[in-house]
């Protein structure tokens, strides 16, 4: 079944709402900063892609939900049904709930409430709703609880499903970053001079719908989403299992690999994502006529964790409605396995494509795609 997104909403280091966010991305805009929140003095690395919201040098706890909670109020304000939401299911994914609250009450000794590490407790005080789901599930957690919302409306258990992430940046997640690989001046997909990941910080939201209503045009069109889990490692993705996830989206979607227009990376920019990432788009698109354009939105948003899958839909959504799709950034020589790829870099492209996948790829082998289906302005 093909549903209606209605509404959108996004903050992240590049912008504060989704038009805000492409026309900066497509710009070419870089959301790389100094880390201020906390002291880095113990660290290799010292630059991220935060929201520069706190004073410098000092964090402030609930972060996380109060960019979640900007999120959702823009896109129930969007699909214009702010005043009936409350009994609508809002399911939020994420990979670190508050857990940059819990680190301020140990070091800083900030006051933080046990029921305020999920994010239940605030969407309902914030906005009246009584059904709401928080899910840590990786960097696939959002595009994971959009297949879950398709399921529930699909399956007659509710007309409208608010789809969330957020995340923002840990000391102890960062610190494990800064151990665990090289230092990257900048987050560099598909080039052959990567060197990993950096962190990134947002929230992002959408409201799903089945098809039919009378409030306007749908922002975008949902046609399927595919998800799995491997386990076949702690860390690495495994190709043949994120091919597997591309596979059961399209099927899902009803359609084949040549009505692809476009591909939203996961695109972290370390070594072995990338790799298998490239394997993926070279077994799925290796025979079609025209390869769908490429391109990765964490070069300029950085890892923006349970949330990144989301906005890279949101932002597929944006580029298919103006007919502009952002370009990779840093992307200066491309790595041997993309050969043969349709990367779009240096500039902005113009595109009058239809239909966009979306990927998602978490650690555990936590996999989701999601194919998103353009409207035109």
């Amino acid at each position: 079944m093909t549903l209606d997104i209605t509404g959108m909403g996004a903050v992240a280091a590049v912008g504060s709402t989704p038009e805000e966010i492409h026309h900066r991305l497509c710009q070419g805009r870089l959301g790389l900063a100094e880390v201020t929140a906390f002291d880095t003095s113990g660290f290799r690395q010292k630059h991220a892609y935060p929201i520069t919201d706190q004073p410098p040098g000092s964090d402030v706890p609930m972060r996380a939900s109060g960019f979640l909670h900007a999120a959702v109020r823009q896109a129930l304000a969007d699909a214009g049904i702010a005043d009936r939401a409350a009994s609508c299911p809002v399911l939020v994914g994420t990979t670190h709930r508050e857990q940059r609250s819990v680190e301020l009450w140990w070091r800083e000794r900030h006051p933080v409430r046990f029921p305020d590490l999920n994010f239940d407790a605030g969407l309902r005080a914030e906005f009246g709703f009584t059904d709401t789901h928080t899910f840590a599930n990786a960097c696939s957690a959002s595009l994971t609880m959009l297949g879950m919302a398709q399921d529930l409306i699909e399956h007659g258990l509710a007309d409208t499903v608010v789809v969330a992430g957020t995340d923002v940046m840990t000391e102890s997640t960062f610190g494990a970053f800064d151990r665990i690989q090289n230092v990257p001046d900048q987050v560099r997909p598909f080039d052959g001079s990567r060197r990993g990941m950096m962190m990134g910080e947002g929230a992002v939201a959408v409201v799903l719908e089945r098809p039919g209503g009378d409030r306007g045009r749908a922002r975008a069109r949902l046609r399927g989403v595919g998800v799995n889990c491997d386990a076949a490692h702690a860390t690495a993705p495994d190709a043949a299992s994120v091919e597997a996830a591309v596979q059961q989206a399209h099927q899902r979607a009803g359609i084949t690999a040549d009505e692809v227009g476009l591909v939203m990376l996961h695109g972290t920019g370390t070594v072995l994502n990338d790799q298998a990432e490239a394997a993926v788009l070279h077994s799925v698109f290796g025979r079609v006529a025209r390869q769908p354009m490429v391109t990765g939105i964490k070069s300029m948003t950085g890892h923006t964790l349970g949330g990144s899958g989301l906005l890279s839909l949101i932002v597929a959504a944006q580029s298919m409605r103006h007919g502009l799709v952002p370009p990779t950034a840093g992307l200066d020589e491309l790595m041997p396995e993309a050969e043969g790829l349709d990367l779009v870099y240096g500039e902005a492209r113009a595109t009058d494509v239809a239909l966009a996948q979306v990927h998602s790829i978490g650690m555990g082998g936590l996999n989701a795609i999601a194919i998103v289906e353009g409207v035109t302005s």
